[in-house]
């Protein structure tokens, strides 16, 4: 995207960013890429994943768990190496709310499309809203959102 400021090339919205990367990754079964449930496997360790990652940044920085009940949580829910689990523990220590923004990214622009495909209906273009979307790079979600909604 040649013109942007320095401050747009360099900075990153967690939210925006990893959102994107949750939501493309759900369109592999829209898509047809799974044609059982062993093939879907390997997403749905991911998606396990990442929710004991959402448990883990929560019960750390919300309800005030420390380390040693992070990585028994993580432990007791993850078929995962405790050295996995250690790197992963720490991670959500140093980066609070980390696992919640790019959860949240990921439901705002489910939502998005969700809404632009109501308002639109038949007209609904998936290949617009993604353009839409990606148009302007990474942007605070309050900003995707009118940007969404004023294309839509």
């Amino acid at each position: 995207m040649p013109g942007l400021p320095e401050f747009r090339k360099n900075s990153s919205y967690t939210a925006f960013v990893e959102g994107w990367a949750l939501y493309a990754e759900s369109l592999g079964e829209e898509m047809g890429f799974y044609q059982d449930p062993y093939s879907k496997f390997g997403q749905l360790t991911y998606e396990m994943w990442r929710a004991i990652r959402l448990v883990v940044d929560t019960g750390l920085h919300s309800m005030g768990w420390t380390r040693d009940q992070a990585i028994d949580f993580f432990r007791a829910n993850a078929a995962k190496t405790d050295q996995d689990i250690i790197v992963e523990v720490d991670r959500y220590i140093v980066w609070p709310g980390q696992a919640l923004g790019y959860k949240m990214g990921q439901l705002k622009i489910r939502e998005l499309r969700t809404s632009a495909e109501r308002r639109l209906g038949s007209r609904f273009d998936i290949r617009r809203f993604h353009d839409v979307v990606l148009g302007h790079g990474a942007v605070p979600l309050d900003v995707l959102e009118r940007q969404v909604n004023d294309a839509h």
